[in-house]
């Protein structure tokens, strides 16, 4: 049993575009959780009324995925591919090895409980 954890940090107003991207590629369960970051873009500067200011930590989505190892790189590919604009802020993938997967209803194990 070979399974693999993806984790992507994306721009919000990507998410409906990985979602498609992944659905196309026949992948259909994940977990999607807003969160806030800080990387290389450092926050961005803006400017109201009273002046300027910065807002440090951004508004992102972290996207949770289990799948079977053979379609980790579909997945990161379909990811890279629909969340990418070309600008700083893009976001990061992250992939683990993760030993095993228990469904709660049933108590399947592993590539069964995915």
């Amino acid at each position: 049993m070979a399974l693999k954890k993806i984790e992507a940090i994306i721009r919000t107003e990507k998410l409906e575009e990985v979602r498609i991207a992944l659905e196309e590629k026949g992948i259909i369960g994940m977990t999607v959780t807003e969160v806030k970051g800080r990387g290389s873009q450092k926050g961005i500067l803006l400017e109201w009324r009273a002046g300027e200011y910065r807002v440090e930590f951004l508004p992102k989505l972290k996207l949770e995925l289990v799948v079977d190892q053979t379609d980790a790189e579909k997945v990161i590919e379909a990811i890279e591919t629909a969340a990418q604009t070309g600008k700083t802020g893009d976001g990061k993938i992250f992939i683990s090895t993760v030993e095993d997967v228990v469904r709660v209803r049933t108590g399947e194990r592993g590539k069964a409980a995915l």
